[in-house]
């Protein structure tokens, strides 16, 4: 799974990067960023590709009633997303999430007491971008509307199938050549095979 995500580059960067513009860049922390706490991270849509925008990590579909259901929609399984009623309104909401690593644990006995952690990344620590959906939600008790967004994740490859030896999952990294048909038409082309881990 994603829980971990690491951005640290500048905003100056990102936006050299992926060809956008921050649209709130004073807003914009580049840190660790925790999924349980619901940071708000870069987010580029397919409807507002020109522009970096922050939403809340932890997908919030439109009919829910409250914030509640966030702490299970951290990620979305690529095989389910047309099951899930959580995912299925936002599947025509493709966005990218901007990262230079993210972290997992790998068990080293079968009870997960002892774990050894890794830092995931690209060579040269280099950007790249999650695949993710987002969604749009009002709170009817305050009229917020709170932009929200998850990671789609799909089986570990061979490297990330011996790090997270539980679950067996990663998040889906899209291929730099890839990035605008993901927003356009949802067509993805996996970045995974690049991935580099290192003991931490």
């Amino acid at each position: 799974m994603c829980f971990h995500s690491q951005q640290s580059k500048s905003a100056q960067t990102l936006e050299k990067r992926f060809d956008a513009r921050f649209e709130q860049p004073q807003l914009y922390v580049p840190k660790i960023y925790n999924g349980f706490e619901h940071p708000r991270t870069a987010v580029i849509t397919n409807d507002k590709q020109d522009t970096i925008q922050l939403f809340e990590w932890g997908l919030i579909p439109e009919w829910a009633n409250d914030k509640s259901i966030q702490k299970s929609t951290l990620n979305a399984r690529v095989e389910t997303l047309n099951e899930k009623p959580a995912f299925r309104g936002s599947l025509i909401r493709p966005c990218l999430i901007p990262a230079d690593g993210f972290f997992e644990w790998q068990w080293l006995d079968p009870t997960g007491k002892k774990k050894q952690k890794y830092f995931i990344h690209m060579p040269n620590n280099e950007l790249y971008a999650y695949a993710g959906l987002w969604s749009m939600w009002k709170n009817g008790a305050s009229g917020e509307t709170l932009h929200t967004y998850t990671i789609i994740t799909t089986e570990a490859n061979a490297l990330m199938a011996q790090i997270h030896n539980t679950k067996k999952r990663m998040p889906i990294i899209v291929n730099s050549i890839n990035e605008k048909d993901w927003l356009n038409n949802g067509t993805l082309i996996l970045g995974n095979e690049q991935l580099i881990a290192e003991q931490i």
